[in-house]
């Protein structure tokens, strides 16, 4: 700040200790005068109240698993879009508003899941706790675990790191990422760590760790290894296994480890969707009780 501006702010500080300032305020007081709330005259999307259902508001507080003070953790269920999405449904964080406090301030999404996977996602109850939580994701602080069934499985170790680069393409309205060259001019690094949970001579169950955030990181690692996502139509992956009927994108965001705004850390799980659980079990793999 110059000093020509320190000096008028200092000025501008000194005429509100003022007597006549002092007596103006009494006077307004006892009048019974208020200044009026000042509310933006275009608010953002995201700050407009939505009216939910009684449906709506009973679904969204069904997916929630977990909760203290500061953070609220959802198990978000396929088909329902993080955010944006297209036609007129709400998505997750519109239904946020069911959780709205008395100030009219919501909760808000802290990370995103593709819409067609399930799982747990976290959301903040205070702007101070999301830019805690939000500052570890940008730092790489925040370990999250998926789990997946694939096709092919002798394409794949027991365990290994998929450190291949990709990058983002856009055809029309829709986006895909593509594994490219690292001394491609839109390469971003992408590395994802996997352990086979369970096998058989057509599926695995798989376990993935991603370090780095790209889109669709996971599914387009797979498909890399040629080890499709069941249910992954846009990367290849085949819509029955086995014979039976893959209903969906079979990839379910399993836990979330994150350092927590009151201290220490904390690690959330959401149970596997009976989707899942389903195929899993028709496909003879076995869950285990935590990835």
């Amino acid at each position: 700040m110059t000093p020509k501006k320190q000096d008028k702010l200092n000025r501008k500080k000194a005429s509100r200790q003022s007597p006549q300032h002092k007596a103006a305020i009494a006077e307004r007081e006892a009048k019974g005068w208020a200044r009026p709330v000042q509310t933006p005259k275009n608010p953002k999307a995201i700050d407009r109240p939505l009216k939910l259902s009684d449906e709506e508001i009973v679904w969204v507080k069904s997916m929630l698993i977990h909760e203290d003070g500061v953070i609220m953790g959802f198990n978000k269920p396929s088909n329902l879009s993080s955010q944006g999405g297209r036609g007129n449904f709400h998505n997750l964080d519109d239904m946020l508003w069911a959780f709205a406090r008395s100030n009219g301030n919501k909760p808000r999404l802290l990370h995103r899941l593709d819409r067609d996977t399930s799982g747990i996602i976290l959301a903040a109850k205070t702007r101070t706790s999301a830019a805690f939580v939000g500052n570890a994701i940008a730092a790489r602080d925040v370990h999250k675990t998926y789990v997946c069934i694939v096709a092919n499985p002798q394409n794949l170790a027991d365990e290994g790191v998929i450190d291949v680069p990709l990058r983002r393409e856009e055809i029309g309205r829709e986006a895909y990422s593509r594994v490219c060259a690292a001394d491609h001019p839109d390469a971003l690094t992408a590395r994802t760590t996997y352990r086979v949970l369970s096998r058989t001579d057509t599926s695995a169950l798989v376990q993935c760790e991603p370090f780095t955030g790209r889109m669709h990181q996971i599914r387009v690692h797979m498909a890399h290894l040629g080890c499709p996502i069941a249910g992954d139509v846009r990367y290849g992956g085949a819509l029955s296994l086995d014979g039976l009927r893959v209903p969906r994108l079979m990839l379910h965001a399993r836990a979330i480890e994150f350092p927590h705004p009151d201290g220490g850390r904390r690690r959330w799980e959401a149970q596997l969707s009976p989707d899942i659980q389903a195929l899993c079990e028709g496909l003879g793999l076995a869950q285990g009780k935590r990835p």
